[in-house]
């Protein structure tokens, strides 16, 4: 009895033992991926619940899928989406990924998109822009940056196609921009509207702006040039500003020139007087709109 007692319950036990991991598995791989539940169980079953070559599966489904999917969705209209923004030592850059649905914007799958195509992005900039300026920009259109690699060596197209076969909507790479600087009086700031942060100075949200500071004889002032970059997304300056060429036009056009708009963190000032009390100069800026009109 206790022999076959034993036996039994050595098998109970492994059956069981099995499951645990098998459940662990799927729990694993769903939290990692992002795809459905049938579908993670699906590569398990497939790979002997091989975590590794079960996600490696689930990504040359959905990026087949998904290639499928763009050809029969291409054409069909991607309004909403987000505005990434990522500003990391001297190279900051931000990104326009557009979808179908706002509920696709808010999805979780779609953000890690985002922030895997801006660090792409910023790593071409810092590796491929040369700086012959104080600030070197460099606009992307929605075209080259299909064609950045990532770090695993597939084309941002690839990635896209594996995100419309995850999200099952049309979704596009806009536009980008990215700056750069190599002098330690020129500092980038970025911000995100509503902000919504992830990590590593990624920030993202329907609004951004970048702005390339100059400093004159201070430290850096990050609260300050944050709250720049706000103003700069809340008010939508047209351009700068300089006082010796638009000080004539300025009762005729003050609402589009960034130096004589009032401040919006203290309305009693310009933003030219804070600058000017801080020893700060902007030095060239870009803000996105998610959705906005735009030659780029």
């Amino acid at each position: 009895m206790h022999g076959i007692r034993g036996i039994l319950l050595r098998s109970v036990f492994q059956v069981s033992a099995r499951a645990y991991s098998s459940s662990n598995a799927l729990a694993t791989l769903r939290r990692k991926t992002g795809y459905t539940i049938s579908n993670c169980k699906k590569a398990l079953d497939l790979h002997q619940n091989n975590i590794v070559e079960a996600e490696k599966w689930l990504d040359d489904q959905a990026q087949a899928m998904g290639w499928s999917k763009a050809e029969k969705l291409e054409g069909r209209k991607t309004q909403q989406g987000l505005i990434g923004v990522l500003v990391r030592e001297n190279c900051g850059v931000m990104l326009e990924v557009n979808c179908e649905t706002d509920f696709v914007a808010r999805n979780r799958t779609f953000q890690d998109f985002l922030s895997a195509s801006s660090n792409t992005c910023w790593e071409y900039i810092r590796e491929n822009i040369n700086n012959d300026l104080d600030v070197s920009q460099k606009n992307l259109s929605g075209d080259e940056l299909k064609t950045l690699l990532a770090r695993d060596g597939k084309t941002l197209t690839d990635h896209l196609a594996i995100l419309i076969g995850t999200v099952g909507e049309n979704a596009t790479l806009r536009r980008g921009i990215g700056f750069k600087s190599e002098y330690k009086s020129i500092f980038l700031s970025g911000y995100a509207h509503p902000p919504q942060s992830n990590r590593d100075g990624f920030a993202f949200g329907k609004f951004g702006a970048i702005v390339a500071f100059r400093r004159i004889d201070t430290p850096q002032d990050l609260m300050l040039e944050r709250r720049i970059c706000q103003h700069i997304v809340g008010m939508n300056p047209k351009k700068i500003g300089k006082k010796n060429i638009d000080i004539a036009n300025v009762n005729a056009d003050n609402e589009d020139i960034l130096i004589y708009q009032e401040y919006i963190a203290d309305t009693s000032k310009t933003v030219g007087e804070v600058l000017d009390e801080s020893r700060l100069q902007v030095l060239n800026y870009t803000r996105f709109e998610c959705g906005e009109e735009s030659d780029s």
